[in-house]
This record gives structure tokens, sequence and C-alpha cells, in this order.
């Protein structure tokens, strides 16, 4: 549905059941966010709450001013840390900056951080809260199906394998793709990106910047 057929259908629908709020879903592009902002004035009744996706759990409270920054481009970063303190345990999350501080990242880590990611809603919904990176991707179709794959693959090592990714010679990349449904190329690409995040870790770690504005209660 185009933006102009939400506002067509919020209007023939007030007309026939006289509704007193609106809930906008899948708000994942700029025509559905341009309705959003007429669906007020056409229809005459507030929009309660959006989502980018069709989950209760998706359901977020509409604020106006946020929307009109994904809008323009600008993110919303008070939306994406609130899903961020609603998703991350504070527990978990100083281990996992012990973990980051000592270098010691690891594929454990790692999957775990993909099912934070997945409890906070659609790839492109984050990253459209992302001030400066929402434009630049809005054409790109993301497809949060890269996830299940990486799952797999993961969750197809040994528990010493996902603790100590160099131990990952081609023998075992092969059982791995074979345990997992996918291929060697697939196993060397998500062995490649790890390492890189790895050595991206290490360089913020030594400068500290990475641990800056980390606060736990």
């Amino acid at each position: 549905m185009t933006g102009q057929d939400a506002v067509n259908s919020a209007k023939a629908f007030n007309e026939g059941v006289n509704y007193d709020g609106i809930v906008l879903t899948k708000l994942d592009g700029d025509a559905r966010g341009g309705a959003a902002l007429s669906i007020r004035s056409v229809v005459g009744k507030p929009i309660k709450f959006i989502s980018n996706g069709e989950k209760l759990s998706d359901l977020e409270i509409f604020y106006p001013e946020r929307l009109a920054s994904r809008i323009l481009g600008k993110g919303d970063i008070v939306s994406l840390v609130e899903k961020a303190q609603e998703t991350i345990d504070d527990v978990e999350a100083k281990k996992l900056e012990e973990k980051l501080r000592k270098n010691k990242f690891d594929f454990d880590d790692f999957l775990k951080q993909i099912k934070v990611i997945k409890k906070m809603g659609s790839l492109s919904s984050i990253i459209g809260m992302i001030p400066g990176i929402g434009q630049q991707v809005k054409n790109i179709n993301i497809d949060d199906k890269a996830f299940v794959k990486v799952e797999a693959i993961i969750n197809s090592m040994t528990s010493e394998e996902r603790s100590a990714p160099k131990i990952l010679n081609g023998s075992r990349r092969k059982r791995i793709a074979k345990g997992s449904g996918t291929s060697v190329q697939d196993i060397n690409r998500l062995i490649k990106q790890f390492n890189e995040m790895q050595k991206m870790i290490g360089q913020l770690s030594k400068k500290g910047s990475l641990f800056n504005n980390m606060k736990f209660n």
C-alpha cells in the first residue's frame, strides 16, 4: 500500500467506523512516512502507534518529531537508545564489556549480539534510526534472513571453534558448511568479517574510545 493509499483507507474507514486513533504499520519507506504526517490533517484523528512490522512487540508510541527526523535522514537516536535499554541485559552487557576490553570477543558473543539485534526489530528499522545512515541505505534491500544463515553457521561450530576461531582450518570449514546448509565461501566470508570486527575492536580498545560512553547501573 502506498502512502496515498494509506490516507485514502484511513479516510474511508473513519467514515464507516468513526475510530479514535490510528496505528500505522510497515513504516519502512518515505512514502508511508509522508502519509503519517498527512493523515492527521485529512482524517482529523491522531496516530497513536507506528510500527515497522505487524507484531505487537513491533509497536512504538508515535512521536511526530521523531518520525520527521527519520524522514529527513537525521535518524532517531532517542528511539534507538530506548529499544536498546529495553532489550539489553545489564549483567550480559557488563560481561561483554569485559571481554571487549581484553579483546576476547568470540563467536558466542557474536551470536548473542545477533539475538539482541533481532529482538530490537528489523535491520531496516534499526538502521533508519542511526543519524546519517538511514538516507544512505534507504534504497538498499536489507534482508533480515541473512541473520538466519549466520546463526546456522555459528550453531554448526563446536564450542571450541566458537571460542577460538583461529583453529577453523579447511576441513573444519567444510564440515560447518555441510552442517549449516551453506557453502565454504559463506564460512570464509563470515570469518573474514569476524576477523575484521575483532581487529577494529582491538584498535578501539587500545585507544579507550570504545568504552568512553559505556555506563551501567
